[in-house]
């Protein structure tokens, strides 16, 4: 038997939502801003889709603290995981 993962509440009982990445796979802050991103996440609670932390702005983890929605997923093709910002766990699915 497989030994459970240590996962925060937040992705226990978390399950995929229908939220996907928006056409064109931007960084919703970033565009009005005229910035530039690295990799996306799309929040499992609203559906923005904004930068990770290795991008300049970081506005998926702002989003997260200042919106109070804990999980993202990677935006990214190919990917498929969670990220719970509130207690820094990851999830793969």
């Amino acid at each position: 038997m497989a030994k459970e993962q240590a996962w925060c509440d937040h992705l226990r009982n978390w399950k995929e939502t229908d939220i996907k990445a928006p056409q064109g796979h931007v960084c919703e802050e970033c565009v009005k801003a005229g910035g530039q991103w690295l990799h996306l996440r799309t929040c499992q609670t609203c559906g923005a889709t904004l930068c990770c932390d290795s991008s300049p702005a970081r506005h998926a983890s702002k989003h997260a603290a200042s919106a109070g929605h804990p999980v993202a997923i990677s935006a990214e093709p190919g990917e498929r995981w969670a990220w719970c910002y509130e207690d820094e766990v990851f999830r793969e699915y």
